[in-house]
């Protein structure tokens, strides 16, 4: 019982810290759970490849271990976390780190309870290593590569494809050394213990300040703007003499749908920053009840004004790429509301 606690505990206690530090409550538990079980899948099509790479290609273990399964373990995990950020599902790095952590968290359960079945005669000393050592470095790598692919494909949205190399290559290259055992594995195992800490205390205080900044800043201009478009001084703001403008290639009744997709989009926008703004007070809201309706007219006007009509709302900027997150983040509630949970 002391191996298995060893073996599993550490990296759950320190996902679950992840997870507590979290203010804004962005991640939800099922979420967590979710992760986690894609980890383990992800641990056991992991194992399966680098058996069967290591048959074919007639490598020995050391080799599988030190240049095939840090490539084939950091894809599998990063795999989901490309197809989360890709689609606008990861907000902020506060998120994209425990959902990262937790993807890892669960692959490296799995992977030590393989070997709890195969090395039952291992030493105590070992399974510390792999318990500190080695299921952190599964969790570190892919929070790693989250972090850094969610940063890059808040920058580059226009390259979203190569948003995701320098994460996933910085993942493999450190599993790699970590499995070269430059150092003595004990020693590893505290370098981990010291740096993982201190790269997520650095992430938490820059993304929860983004967070708030998004949250509180964005929220007074929301509003403003919001109230700009009921009033008539609307018409002498830049929103309003870019529509107008645009009268001379688009028809007055896609410019009329075009408003009011602005209007929606702001909204939406402030529903959003008010739910986060609730969760990081402790509380936590339904979304509102008009949600599928304010969702099903948004698409509806956005197929209205058309592929040129969208192009031209562009240079507004009131809509971006967190929109799409922001959008999910109200379904996530409303759909809580609905069951319940």
């Amino acid at each position: 019982m002391l191996v298995v606690a060893i073996a599993v505990l550490p990296v759950v206690a320190f996902l679950a810290a992840l997870w507590l530090m979290d203010r804004f409550r962005m991640v939800e538990p099922r979420t967590v759970a979710a992760m986690l079980a894609y980890g383990a899948l992800a641990a056991a099509v992991s194992l399966w490849a680098n058996d069967w790479l290591r048959h074919a290609l007639a490598l020995s273990p050391a080799r599988v271990s030190q240049y095939i399964a840090p490539v084939t373990g950091e894809s599998a995990k990063a795999a989901l976390l490309i197809a989360l950020i890709a689609t606008g599902r990861v907000g902020f790095l506060v998120d994209a780190a425990v959902q990262g952590f937790a993807i890892g968290t669960g692959f490296a359960l799995l992977e030590n309870v393989w070997y709890l079945q195969i090395l039952q005669h291992a030493t105590l000393t070992l399974w510390i290593v792999r318990g500190l050592g080695t299921a952190i470095l599964q969790g570190a790598t892919t929070g790693i590569f989250a972090i850094a692919s969610q940063t890059l494909a808040d920058r580059y949205r226009d390259r979203l494809a190569l948003a995701f190399l320098p994460g996933l290559a910085a993942a493999v290259v450190l599993h790699s050394a970590y499995n070269f055992r430059v150092l003595p594995p004990v020693a590893e195992m505290l370098v981990l213990l010291v740096v993982v800490p201190l790269v997520v205390l650095a992430t938490w205080e820059y993304s929860e300040r983004a967070t708030r900044e998004w949250v509180g800043a964005g929220l007074d201009l929301d509003l403003e703007l919001l109230s700009l478009m009921t009033s008539d001084a609307f018409m002498l703001t830049r929103f309003g003499r870019h529509l107008v403008a645009l009268r001379e290639r688009l028809t007055p009744s896609v410019i009329a749908d075009m408003f009011c997709l602005l209007r929606l989009e702001l909204e939406l926008s402030v529903q959003a920053k008010a739910l986060l703004l609730a969760r990081e007070a402790g509380l936590i809201l339904p979304a509102n009840e008009d949600l599928e309706r304010a969702l099903a007219e948004r698409r509806y006007l956005q197929n209205a004004i058309g592929a040129d009509g969208r192009a031209a709302l562009e240079p507004l900027q009131v809509s971006s790429h967190r929109d799409t997150w922001h959008r999910h983040l109200l379904q996530r509630c409303r759909t809580s509301a609905v069951s319940g949970g």
